[in-house]
């Protein structure tokens, strides 16, 4: 192979007519933009849209793989297609870089995080291990880690997510690239983290002059951090243009269902959605209502308290490593309304979740049921989780992990159990053939109806929903979202509904509770809390939350201090 390089005074990236095939499948069918040098671009579309298929064809990653690359592309006048593969190792990393969702995949946990930026710096420098090191250390300091001398010693499990993202930038821009290729880095970060993150994209881009690729399903994100806007669907191009004219006047249908599923938090919840109605893709796009999951009381107001807590407390570790997860939390939760409860990773909010289902003993304090103090697990109160491949068994078919309830409650016809995990499996959306199918064989989407239904198989009065979109698109979220609405409404369920982002949970919820470092800062009814915040904290979080307007999310980006660690 030839490594053919034009005059590098042309555009970053040229691609033109890239089409890439997996054996009978075509993830990309004929794209094409450009990036100029300095500019920013987000790749935008739901899961499954081809966008990470173009973000690894940009740096030749699928050669070797068995797929098949047409087209062309060119990074830094670097013909990637008929590039040797010395050309191809110098321009990862190189001249391009890439950032991906999950650091923790990335970094390796055995080292510390600054010999891992040092050993990439002396791949593509040949610099001396002092140098490397100082280099480290340098773009670590750079991207906002405190105390970076210290800290590059440290290895990925000892810094917090927001550090982690931090320092898989620091590793990209060790080199210097020309080309940063970010693939969905905020989603597993909460809406501070995440607004800090954009904030050091968007300073890195200014000062040093590299381009951004930005791939993302987050429309709000891609506002936040872009010059211009590629959506992506089934891998074609729908719509391409300025980040103000695709987001504030989009030309194509399929644009304008992809930002009308978009929960705004400036919006007050609308009326209840109505059933059927999951899609979420033809609500207005100011209102959410695709994402209201409303009250299952309706006019007749909320009903008795069936979950409560009381003084719930609990405490990890012992003596001067004890640390208050929770701690003094006290909140009623009434049949059929949905409590929202918010705030940052390390808030306490997953650990107040898994004490109100009984999967953790309160250190203090106490859950009630009805009124009466809970002892042990009680199948009345279930869970969603948030990543359901971790919590469904891969060995195990869908069928019967929905019917692990039935069987725990002492069922044992297995040709009733069979059938009610099939009317369950079409009462969330799924068909009932889909009974001995294994959870890799589902979508993300797919994978939560199968959680929401087995929590259903034990004929819950509340589900705890532990942020059970916050790994999903605007659309798929929309139709979980629209989901678990329609079921409480039926079902008379009450939902508390954990989350980071708070969009979806001001369209969701009936009261919102805010956590911060184990306490409730503030609660109160979703629309009082959301447009008359009582606690500093709370005005924080809401002005992180990303903007749809691009001249908007640039003086949010202005206003904003960037603290000194996350």
């Amino acid at each position: 192979m030839s490594d053919t390089v034009k005059d590098t005074a042309g555009s970053l990236v040229e691609v033109d007519g890239l089409t890439v095939d997996f054996g009978g499948l075509r993830a990309v069918d004929g794209l094409g933009f450009r990036l100029e040098r300095g500019a920013a671009l987000a790749l935008v579309g739901e899961s499954g849209s081809g966008k990470s298929t173009v973000a690894s064809a940009l740096l030749g990653l699928h050669r070797g793989t068995g797929a098949e690359v047409g087209g062309t592309i060119e990074v830094a006048g670097l013909d990637v297609g008929r590039a040797s593969e010395d050309a191809l190792r110098r321009l990862r990393g190189g001249t391009a870089a890439m950032v991906f969702q999950d650091p923790l995949s990335s970094l390796d946990p055995y080292y510390a995080v600054g010999d891992q930026i040092a050993e990439v710096y002396r791949v593509h420098t040949r610099a001396s291990r002092r140098a490397a090191r100082a280099r480290a250390v340098e773009v670590l300091d750079r991207v906002g880690i405190p105390d970076a001398v210290r800290r590059s010693r440290s290895r990925p499990h000892e810094f917090s997510g927001g550090m982690r993202q931090r320092a898989l930038i620091a590793m990209a821009l060790a080199c210097e690239p020309e080309l940063l290729i970010a693939d969905e880095p905020t989603t597993a970060l909460d809406v501070t983290v995440q607004a800090q993150i954009l904030d050091l994209l968007h300073t890195l881009r200014e000062e040093t002059g590299m381009g951004l690729l930005l791939v993302t399903h987050d429309v709000g994100v891609a506002a936040e951090s872009v010059d211009e806007v590629l959506v992506m669907r089934h891998g074609r191009q729908v719509e391409h243009g300025s980040v103000t004219e695709v987001l504030g006047a989009p030309r194509e249908p399929y644009t304008r269902e992809l930002l009308g599923a978009v929960p705004r938090v400036d919006a007050p919840r609308a009326g209840r959605a109505e059933p059927g109605a999951e899609t979420g893709a033809g609500s207005d796009a100011g209102s959410g209502a695709g994402c209201d999951a409303g009250s299952a009381s309706g006019s007749d107001g909320p009903g008795e308290p069936v979950l409560e807590a009381v003084g719930l407390h609990r405490v990890f570790g012992r003596g001067k490593k004890a640390f208050a997860a929770v701690d003094g939390v006290s909140i009623t939760v009434r049949r059929g309304e949905t409590l929202g409860v918010v705030g940052e990773s390390g808030s306490g909010k997953t650990t107040l979740g898994r004490m109100l289902v009984g999967l953790l003993e309160p250190t203090a304090g106490e859950v009630r049921h009805d009124g009466h103090a809970r002892v042990g697990v009680d199948p009345s109160v279930q869970m969603v989780f948030q990543d359901p491949v971790s919590s469904l068994n891969p060995r195990r078919s869908v069928g019967e992990s929905i019917a692990d309830p039935l069987r725990a409650r002492g069922e044992r016809d297995e040709t009733r159990i069979r059938a009610r995990v099939r009317e369950l499996l079409e009462r969330v959306g799924l068909e009932a053939a889909h009974h001995d199918r294994y959870p890799h064989e589902f979508s993300g989407g797919q994978r939560q109806r199968v959680g929401i239904a087995r929590a259903l198989a034990a004929d819950p009065r509340v589900i705890v929903c532990d942020e059970p979109v916050s790994a999903l698109d605007v659309t798929t979220q929309a139709q979980v979202v629209a989901l678990l609405a329609e079921l409480q409404r039926e079902l008379g369920l009450a939902l508390v509904f954990i989350a980071h982002d708070l969009a979806v949970v001001r369209q969701v919820s009936d009261r919102v509770a805010v956590m911060r470092r184990g306490r409730i800062v503030e609660q109160g009814p979703a629309d009082q809390v959301y447009d008359h915040p009582q606690d500093p904290y709370t005005g924080q979080l809401l002005a992180a939350v990303p903007a749809l307007d691009p001249a908007v999310a640039a003086r949010r980006r202005s206003a904003r201090r960037e603290p000194a660690t996350i």
